[in-house]
């Protein structure tokens, strides 16, 4: 199980990181909002 994803020099993200829980994780935003980037990194 994946419980920590994080991202470096992607796209506009210079560095996140995400703490994901057990079950299922949802990634909600506005359009435009880079959710996108993440589910490629994943």
């Amino acid at each position: 199980m994946i419980s920590t994803l994080c991202i470096k020099n992607v796209g506009i993200i210079d560095e996140i990181t995400l703490g994901l829980n057990e079950g299922l994780n949802i990634l909600t935003g506005e359009t435009g909002a880079r959710k996108n980037t993440y589910n490629r990194c994943a």
